[in-house]
């Protein structure tokens, strides 16, 4: 990325920023393994805890409903203390959290294991965008976010069939263990490597954005919330996250195994091409946003099409899909989800930069409030209809799919805002 640098030390911010990323993405990458990791164990834990379908799927947005909250005084926590320091305690209680779900003998000890990582890993990406804005300018923001979630996506990866593998080795409780201890140690190198912004200089022209001083939790809070534009945004993020972890996180896994009758290790292995799909998606999404459309929004506003054509698949033609194109299906899927990371640069042009933080973690709010509404209805949905059958699964795919409809549609409505550069 070309840097733009008020400080005269170029090489080593440039050198510096690098390497505050990497960290920030190791970090990122177990904040994604923990989100879309209990789709290929929820087979096991199930039959050793004897859970139901609705307890399963409560279980499953435990994670997210804590995700979610954390996002409210996320952002005035990273303003007062930095970021650095709030990913770092973020990662202490993420590495608590997976020792409680490794060593979980009751769905109750589950329930404040999955608690306790939603708590840890929901501090994550919001505190690195908030890092990234002081490090890269509003032109590299939206390739460093992409790059971001590009690379987190090795985690969603690690969660589906190296995974599967670690399990049959180990066993899912040997296997989180270990992933606790690979978190202990990169939360330590949070605290000892990461800057909150450059010494001496700031890389981001922020005196040539208005309002670069804070205006105050409460009229930053007025701000966003009358733009109804961020709403819109709101309500798509909400849908969007919805679907993909509706599949990723925990039901595409039982719908492979039960409906499809796939092995846990196939099951594992198509999922994985969902995250590939994310992975590259995400790379290339912000350069899609420049070179094709010129917006961020229609960037978003198409891939988000493409996810919902490719959702009806799990209403039941997919199952009479030849085997041959079901990598491709996969793949495809992820390319379409990674169009949701254009929701982050959106954001990041239509405020202040001074409120930047608390507008972000607002809409991760609903970002992560919907996976786990979509996850935990999706299980009564399922259980009200008779448990694990086709018909209980094509059901509960119906839900996220037409919310995904409506909030595409509502969205046509928002702002445009084309990129820069």
């Amino acid at each position: 990325m070309k840097v733009n640098v008020i400080n005269p030390a170029v090489r080593g911010i440039n050198q510096q920023r690098w390497q505050i990323f990497t960290i920030l993405a190791l970090m990122y990458i177990l904040v994604y393994f923990y989100r879309v990791s209990l789709a290929v164990v929820a087979g096991d834990v199930s039959q050793e805890l004897s859970l139901s379908p609705e307890q399963l799927g409560a279980v499953a947005g435990a994670l997210f409903y804590a995700y979610a909250i954390t996002q409210i005084p996320l952002g005035p926590l990273v303003d007062r203390f930095g970021g650095r320091l709030v990913i770092t305690l973020c990662g202490i209680l993420t590495f608590v959290g997976g020792v409680v779900f490794a060593q979980a003998q009751t769905i109750t000890a589950l329930m404040l294991g999955r608690v306790l990582l939603g708590i840890g890993t929901g501090g994550v990406l919001m505190s690195a965008f908030v890092i990234f804005s002081k490090w890269y300018s509003k032109q590299e923001f939206g390739k460093a976010t992409g790059m971001m979630v590009a690379v987190g996506n090795i985690g969603n990866i690690a969660g589906t069939a190296p995974l599967a593998l670690l399990v049959g080795l180990s066993g899912w409780r040997g296997a989180f263990l270990a992933i606790a201890i690979v978190q202990l140690i990169v939360t330590l190198l949070v605290f000892l490597k990461v800057r909150n912004e450059p010494e001496g200089g700031i890389v981001v022209h922020r005196a040539t954005e208005p309002m670069s001083e804070h205006p105050g939790m409460l009229k930053a809070w007025k701000i966003i919330i009358q733009d109804r534009s961020f709403w819109l945004l709101a309500a798509l993020s909400f849908c969007w996250f919805g679907n993909f972890m509706a599949v990723q996180g925990i039901w595409g896994g039982p719908y492979l195994m039960e409906v499809m009758n796939l092995s846990r290790e196939m099951a594992g292995r198509l999922l994985m091409w969902v995250s590939i799909g994310f992975m590259v998606g995400s790379a290339m999404m912000d350069g899609i946003a420049r070179r094709v459309f010129k917006s961020y929004k229609w960037t978003l506003i198409v891939g988000q099409c493409g996810l919902l054509l490719l959702m009806t698949g799990f209403l039941g033609w997919l199952e009479i899909l030849p085997s041959v194109f079901w990598e491709f299906y996969f793949l495809a899927m992820g390319l379409t989800v990674s169009s949701g990371v254009m929701m982050y640069p959106i954001v990041r042009g239509a405020f202040p930069v001074a409120i930047v933080g608390t507008a972000l973690t607002l809409l991760n709010f609903f970002v992560l409030l919907g996976a786990a509404v979509a996850q935990h209805s999706m299980g009564f949905v399922v259980e009200w209809r008779g448990g694990y059958s086709p018909q209980a699964l094509h059901a509960a795919f119906f839900f996220p799919l037409v919310c995904l409809l409506v909030t595409v549609l509502l969205y046509l409505f928002a702002k445009n805002q084309r990129t820069e550069g």
